[in-house]
């Protein structure tokens, strides 16, 4: 049982982390395909150590499994299921001198967090799995707020680079990755979220059967945006790199041009197969 108590110690009152913002806002800023930064050793070792023992393993709750051609993962966004740990540290990501910390780093003002954890929560992958580039959606399905900010916190220990899972980012036309960053332990990588800001980690991961890729996922919204920003209200925006399979390709056509009860039939096919495919992977 872990010693780690966050009920009366906040974690982001540190002036530290005001002043990691100030430090590395210009470095943010001319981030390449799209303004972002990882941090190394950003939270407390020991608060981080905690929230990795607490981590769930794929059998030990009850984990919302996509299983389709373009994301393989594990996600949970029930509070309820999180250790105690990483529920108080859920809520200190929440707070206002973590917000603070985002705004003086990204120059984003009035950032408002998300308590739904819409899309975010536990993200767990699996040997095989992956994440094709996208973009993510741009409004909040519940509060209409618009999507400004990811943050991913990395909890992936002894993680070598022919693992793969590297968060790639992407130019608004996929024709180049500008930036990739490795999910090493204790990493936090921010980014800022528009309709072109296109990420993911596309390969499937290579690592070892009894590892997965762990991450904390959290979005941060405002009340509006820029008007250079604003491209209608959208879901989840899917693109191929200039490499990806033909066979792909004609998937994502199918999808525009197949008649419904044919998409719907082959959907299901599909589905059955990835089902049968992590049911072995255990």
């Amino acid at each position: 049982m872990s010693t780690v108590d966050l009920s009366d110690r906040f974690v982001f009152d540190d002036p530290k982390y005001l002043q990691l913002a100030v430090d590395n806002a210009e470095r943010y800023a001319k981030g390449n395909p799209f303004p972002h930064i990882h941090l190394d050793n950003f939270l407390p070792p020991d608060v981080a150590e905690a929230v990795l023992a607490e981590f769930p393993k794929p059998a030990d709750i009850d984990w919302h499994n996509y299983n389709r051609q373009t994301e393989i993962k594990l996600v949970c966004a029930d509070e309820t299921q999180f250790g105690p740990v990483t529920r108080q540290l859920f809520y200190q990501f929440h707070s206002i001198p973590f917000l603070q910390f985002l705004e003086k780093l990204t120059g984003i003002d009035n950032l408002i967090p998300d308590p739904l954890l819409r899309g975010g929560g536990l993200h767990q992958i699996r040997r095989g799995g992956l994440l094709k580039l996208h973009a993510d959606f741009n409004k909040h399905d519940s509060t209409f707020l618009d999507r400004r900010i990811n943050v991913l916190l990395y909890l992936n220990k002894d993680w070598k680079e022919e693992y793969g899972g590297y968060l790639e980012l992407w130019d608004k036309d996929t024709k180049f990755c500008g930036d990739k960053i490795l999910p090493v332990f204790n990493r936090l990588a921010i980014f800022t979220t528009t309709s072109d800001s296109f990420h993911g980690h596309p390969d499937p991961l290579n690592c070892p059967e009894d590892m997965t890729r762990k991450s904390l996922a959290l979005y941060y919204y405002t009340n509006g945006r820029p008007k250079g920003e604003a491209d209608g209200i959208h879901t989840t925006i899917f693109k191929s790199r200039p490499e990806e399979s033909f066979s792909g390709v004609m998937w994502r056509l199918g999808q525009d041009f197949a008649p419904p009860v044919l998409w719907r039939t082959a959907r299901r096919v599909r589905e059955r197969y990835f089902r049968r495919t992590i049911q072995k992977r255990g």
